[in-house]
C-alpha cells in the first residue's frame, strides 16, 4: 500500500474507533433549543452559571458531559462508576456532572434526555449528598435510544427507591430545568467550554467526555484500568 493510502486507511479507522465510544453531538442541529428562562446561581449542589451539580468536596476535579439516553455513557459509568464512587467517598473527588439533551429526538417525542437531566438537577437542590447514587441510578437498566425512556414518576421511583428525597413536586415544576439543560447543550455545541474560569475545550464533540484536571480521558470507555490510572494520576 502506497504512504499516502496508508495514512489514509489509519485516519479511517481512528476515526471509526473514536466514533463507537461516544454519542456524537456533531450535525444534533435536532436537539431542542431552550425558550425559557433558565435559572441563574447556585441552589444545593447546583451550579446553574457554570452549568454543573456537583457531588464531594475533593480537591480533583472530574468534569462529565453525559446525556442519560447515551449508550456510551452508560458503558461508561457501568465500568468506571464504582471507581468515581469511591473516589469521592474518601473526599479525594469532586465530580461536576453537565447534563446533555441532544438525544432527545430518540426517545419517541417524549423528550427523555431532557426529562432525565431535570430529574437529576432536582435531586441536586433537593438531596444534594445523593446526586452521585441517582446519576448511577439513571445507568441501571438505562432505556435504550429510540425508547421513550422512563416516565416522570418513574424518574421519580427512581429515587425514592434509594431513599432520597421525593422529587415528584420538583418534576412537576421542573421547566425551568429543562430549560437550563437544554440551554447547556446548546452551549456545549457552539463552545468555548470553560471551567473554573479557563477554556478547556473547543466544543464538547461527543458524550461522555470527562476531565480530570481539566485534561480529558482519552482512552476506551469499557477500559477500567486506563481511567483508573488516569484518575490516579
Amino acid at each position: 500500500m502506497k504512504p499516502l493510502r496508508l495514512l489514509l486507511a489509519l485516519l479511517l479507522a481512528l476515526g471509526v474507533a473514536a466514533s463507537v465510544s461516544a454519542c456524537s453531538l456533531i450535525g444534533g442541529s435536532s436537539a431542542p433549543v431552550a425558550t425559557g428562562k433558565a435559572p441563574t446561581g447556585t441552589d444545593g449542589a447546583v451550579n446553574f452559571d457554570e452549568r454543573y451539580i456537583a457531588a464531594g468536596t475533593g480537591a480533583k476535579k472530574v468534569d462529565i458531559w453525559f446525556d442519560a439516553l447515551c449508550p456510551y455513557c452508560g458503558q461508561f459509568e457501568r465500568t468506571n462508576g464504582e471507581t468515581i464512587a469511591k473516589a469521592v467517598d474518601d473526599g479525594s473527588v469532586t465530580v461536576r456532572l453537565h447534563p446533555l439533551t441532544f438525544l432527545d429526538p430518540n426517545s419517541n417525542g417524549t423528550g427523555y434526555s431532557t426529562r432525565a437531566a431535570a430529574a437529576l438537577t432536582c435531586v441536586g437542590i433537593h438531596d444534594q449528598h445523593r446526586v452521585l447514587d441517582y446519576f448511577r441510578a439513571l445507568y441501571t437498566d438505562q432505556p435504550e435510544e429510540g425508547s421513550s425512556g422512563l416516565t416522570d414518576a418513574e424518574l421519580a421511583r427512581r429515587a425514592s427507591a434509594l431513599g432520597i428525597t421525593d422529587i415528584s413536586g420538583c418534576l412537576s415544576r421542573s421547566d425551568p430545568l429543562k430549560v437550563w439543560a437544554q440551554a447547556n447543550t446548546t452551549q456545549s455545541v457552539s463552545g468555548p467550554i470553560v471551567v473554573d474560569g479557563k477554556k478547556l475545550l473547543d466544543k464538547i464533540q461527543g458524550t461522555p467526555t470527562v476531565l480530570v484536571d481539566g485534561k480529558q480521558y482519552p482512552g476506551s470507555v469499557t477500559d477500567a484500568k486506563a481511567f483508573e490510572k488516569f484518575l490516579g494520576a
